[in-house]
């Protein structure tokens, strides 16, 4: 039980949650950052990249699932759906950390068959910006 309060036993679960929050299971990554950066200060930087590695793997995780969707059948129903992603293309994925819309981001993404290294990329970057106003946040309560 004492090695889950420890530095890395919080860390490990801070990666863990951030993964599962970023798949169609509920979760709420933020709140443990904000613990873990309390608990521990000292892991501020390790645990804002770990907490945007997992949430990111979680992304690509949706990504790949619906990479591996047949385009044939779905393409009349879904591609007219789809008008912000076909126009801005992988810089959507700025947004993938948003509640709700995020999921449905990245799944797009992986369905449209857009890069999966800039979708990555990009995904990368929205998720880490969103937790460095976490741990701003968190410095500030």
């Amino acid at each position: 039980m004492e090695y889950l309060f420890s530095a890395d036993g919080s860390l490990l679960g801070l990666f863990v949650s951030s993964f599962l929050a970023a798949t169609l299971l509920p979760g709420g990554s933020e709140a443990v950052l904000f613990a873990v950066v309390r608990l521990h200060p000292e892991q501020t930087t390790a645990a804002l990249l770990l907490a945007t590695a997992g949430n990111t793997l979680g992304g690509m995780s949706t990504y790949l699932l619906a990479r591996l969707l047949p385009q044939k059948g779905l393409e009349q129903r879904l591609a007219p759906r789809l008008p912000v992603i076909h126009r801005f293309g992988t810089a959507t994925l700025l947004f993938a950390w948003a509640p709700v819309i995020g999921d449905v981001l990245c799944a797009a993404a992986g369905w449209l068959r857009l890069n999966w290294l800039q979708s990555m990329l990009f995904m990368a970057l929205g998720k880490f910006g969103r937790y460095v106003l976490v741990v701003v946040g968190t410095s500030l309560a």
